[in-house]
């Protein structure tokens, strides 16, 4: 487990898909979600990389699941942290719509003395989380305490944007986390759905469907610039599954159009990519006040 030289620990989960360089120089702790693959085990970005995980979908008959990380895990992270002399720990996690392991950080807190937990739920996913996280790090980096953290992701929540295209919704009905995109099922499996995880409500949401994934596309950009204004200065991610090509000219579009303060592609971890499936193309921002 990593460490921190700061007063307050910064802790997310590995669904926030921050690139990890980019984690390490904030210095936020990323504790992995768990991936079941038949009788394997697999941490989240350690033992399976992105890349790993679509090539193994793509050929291997069964279909993986996802588990939340454990009490365990989070009980030797705390410890850790508290004997190395830190005394707060702030921990934005996946939305509890989506998984228990909100749950499980809590019941691990009660179980660890001598430093303070603090627990927030992020109500979303992916850089929807990871932005929350960020705006966290920047906070406590300007000398901030663990109130003006939380704070700097709540503001990030209140305004943030998640758009997806998937090119089915087929993995997200087996997993579990379709949502209210729930009604979609029986006349869009065939056809290419764009949702939004909403972070007011902390769940997935249908947009509109297309019939192509091109059109797809254009669509997911144009619905994500009526929601975050070109003209105002923003934050923004484009995320993908195994579709780097595609994330890339969306990255192009991204920087000709955009007033940009901050532009991140990254790919969708393998514990979102079990509900997203291969293919899947997601736009996550929101405009800073002017």
């Amino acid at each position: 487990m990593t460490t921190t030289d700061h007063r307050v620990a910064l802790v997310t989960d590995s669904t926030c898909d921050i690139p990890r360089d980019i984690a390490r120089s904030h210095d936020i702790i990323i504790v992995p979600q768990m991936l079941i693959w038949g009788t394997e085990e697999l941490r989240d970005h350690i033992d399976i990389s992105p890349k790993e995980f679509y090539e193994r979908l793509a050929r291997d008959p069964a279909h993986p699941s996802s588990s939340q990380t454990d009490i365990r895990t989070f009980r030797q992270l705390f410890e850790e942290l508290r004997d190395a002399g830190t005394r707060e720990i702030l921990l934005i996690l996946l939305s509890d719509q989506f998984s228990g392991t909100i749950t499980s950080a809590r019941q691990a807190s009660d179980l660890v003395k001598g430093v303070t937990v603090h627990i927030v739920n992020s109500m979303t996913a992916s850089m929807g989380l990871g932005f929350q996280v960020l705006a966290a790090a920047r906070a406590r980096a300007e000398g901030g305490t663990v109130a003006d953290m939380i704070a700097a992701a709540e503001a990030v929540r209140e305004r943030i944007h998640l758009l997806l295209s998937v090119e089915t919704l087929e993995y997200l009905h087996r997993g579990g986390r379709i949502g209210g995109a729930a009604k979609l099922i029986g006349t869009a499996l065939q056809l290419k759905p764009m949702l939004e995880v909403n972070a007011r409500l902390g769940r997935v949401e249908p947009v509109e469907r297309t019939r192509t994934r091109r059109r797809a596309i254009q669509r997911l950009y144009e619905v994500f610039c009526e929601r975050v204004d070109p003209a105002r200065p923003a934050r923004i991610a484009v995320m993908h599954g195994n579709a780097l090509e595609d994330a890339e000219a969306l990255a192009e579009r991204v920087r000709n159009d955009y007033n940009l303060i901050e532009l991140i592609v990254t790919s969708t971890s393998p514990v979102i990519g079990v509900h997203t499936g291969p293919g899947a193309l997601g736009l996550c921002g929101y405009n800073e006040p002017d």
